[in-house]
């Protein structure tokens, strides 16, 4: 659990709040965060002792773990039955898919410099599920898009393929140097024999002020009555397996986790998308720029 540092020369007046990381597969353990479930109500209610000052939880995601922000929904939504309106708001993600894209953009730019026609690039996470790795495929996909680096392979922590199959694969298309750059939180481990280690994506500094800017931007939005917790909730929908809405505007899912076990889902789509955007987009890094 951390709190935003007070008022300092320069920069511009914040509101006083508690925060609470919570953090998933991608490894926000590493950056203070606690898991969702039990150890996030702990924090949340040992927040709430501590402090009169309003309790925001940053759900630390850089962009494929939907599923972390939707359980950090349901449990503040759980915990706000036992508080008065105010004292707890659901932060925007740490990130989205396209602000890890540009933070990789820079970090394999930093790491072929020197031989950019001879070296690949080895994006590097923990594995989770299907949906989520494959995730990480589209985003190395445009960081090689969008760069100037001949190979751009994927490997997971325990995953398919692993590190040692994924620095195999970029020897074997003809790489002199492999370099491999972290998408997640937690450092790599592990790296087979050859393999540099470019380091964390993000220094703590850059973290911190990320946080920093995502907690003041929950405050704005909680003085204005919305607290994250609704577009929380269905920060989900869409990821996994395909599901339509049928002719008669019927809610038809493929799989067992259909939206019926959770009472409250809603579907007020346009506004969580255009509010995401209004808000969330303005705060934080422009792509291609690093907050190193």
């Amino acid at each position: 659990m951390a709190v935003i540092a007070p008022e300092r020369p320069g920069r511009a007046p914040e509101s006083a709040v508690s925060v609470v990381l919570a953090g998933g597969h991608e490894g926000g353990a590493a950056a203070g965060a606690v898991h969702p479930g039990r150890p996030l109500a702990e924090a949340v209610r040992a927040a709430l002792a501590a402090s009169a000052e309003p309790v925001c939880v940053v759900p630390m995601t850089l962009g494929r773990d939907p599923g972390l922000i939707a359980d950090c929904a349901r449990a503040l939504r759980w915990l706000s039955r036992e508080e008065e309106p105010g004292r707890l708001v659901l932060a925007p993600p740490f990130a989205t898919v396209d602000h890890l894209t540009a933070w990789l953009r820079t970090a394999a730019l930093k790491a072929v410099r020197e031989a950019p026609e001879t070296s690949a690039v080895l994006v590097t996470a923990p594995a989770a599920g299907p949906f989520e790795d494959a995730d990480l495929f589209r985003v190395a996909r445009l960081v090689r898009q969008y760069g100037h680096h001949r190979w751009v392979e994927v490997a997971f922590d325990g995953g398919d393929p692993d590190l040692a199959e994924g620095a195999e694969r970029c020897r074997r298309l003809g790489a002199g140097h492999v370099a491999a750059v972290r998408a997640a939180f937690a450092p790599v481990t592990g790296l087979p024999a050859g393999v540099l280690d470019t380091g964390p994506l993000l220094s703590d500094a850059a973290i911190a002020q990320v946080v920093r800017a995502r907690a003041q931007e929950a405050l704005h939005r909680l003085a204005h009555g919305q607290d994250g917790v609704t577009e929380g909730l269905d920060a989900e929908h869409g990821h996994g397996y395909a599901h339509s809405h049928g002719p008669g505007g019927d809610h038809h899912h493929a799989g067992p986790d259909a939206h019926d076990t959770e009472p409250h889902h809603t579907h007020a789509h346009a506004h969580g998308e255009g509010h995401r955007h209004a808000h969330g987009q303005g705060h934080g890094h422009p792509h291609g720029h690093s907050p190193h």
